[in-house]
């Protein structure tokens, strides 16, 4: 067999290849990773219209912030009143489509009133400022109420919205579960479904309904935090 000899100006050429190979190499590695579209393809689902919040100013399983709110009755409720039971915090503007979508087709009352029979408390509140859409006073409250049907413990009043504010409320419906420690076990969507067509309520995943069936047997909540959607709050 032949012995095959490279010329030197060969020997330079490919040297001077596998030099820029190598340099071009540990470049690439330089370069920060690329992100993958999981996250556009989780939020796609999600309706453009609807104001999706971000994060809540609370922890899941940390201490949900106390707070002490009139509620439409007159009687002044304190979370801290109600250590050892769960309970179920759903913001709420009774103009709002999207709450209307649940109050219209019972969906909200229904749940109130399955839980609030399970010695569940369950406050409704409303941060909208004064003369902003959802504030009702009075009579004009009363009535709404009345209307609604309302199974929950009680209508609270966060005209101010510093509870609101305080649990990083952001739409209406935005819903927040703490378990009898007085932790914040569940924060977001009262479901998967983020529309104002009552259809859409068939079918859907009921996450505040499936945090507290899990948490109320002892057992893992499997989803614990989701983004809400709804209108904005009307601070």
């Amino acid at each position: 067999m032949k012995k095959i000899t490279l010329v030197p100006a060969l020997t330079a050429a490919l040297l001077i290849a596998l030099t820029a190979l190598v340099l071009s190499g540990e470049e690439k590695s330089k370069e920060p990773a690329k992100t993958t579209d999981v996250q556009t393809e989780a939020t796609a689902v999600m309706p453009a219209n609807p104001e999706i919040s971000a994060p809540p100013a609370v922890a899941i399983n940390q201490p949900a912030p106390n707070f002490t709110l009139t509620g439409a009755d007159g009687k002044k409720y304190s979370l801290a009143d109600f250590a050892g039971k769960w309970v179920v915090l759903e913001w709420a503007n009774f103009d709002c489509p999207f709450v209307k979508k649940h109050y219209g087709s019972k969906n909200m009352q229904n749940l109130q009133k399955e839980f609030v029979g399970k010695n569940v408390v369950w406050l409704t509140i409303c941060s909208s400022a004064p003369e902003k859409q959802g504030n009702y006073q009075g009579d004009a409250l009363t009535g709404k109420i009345k209307e609604t049907g309302l199974n929950s413990t009680a209508y609270l009043v966060d005209a101010d919205g510093k509870v609101g504010k305080a649990y990083g409320a952001k739409t209406t419906p935005h819903m927040f579960v703490v378990d009898p420690k007085g932790v914040l076990v569940y924060a977001g969507a009262i479901d998967d479904r983020p529309s104002t067509k009552p259809e859409d309520i068939e079918g859907a995943v009921n996450f505040v309904k499936a945090a507290l069936n899990s948490g109320m047997k002892g057992e893992v909540i499997l989803i614990s935090s989701t983004p809400s959607y709804g209108c904005s709050v009307k601070y």
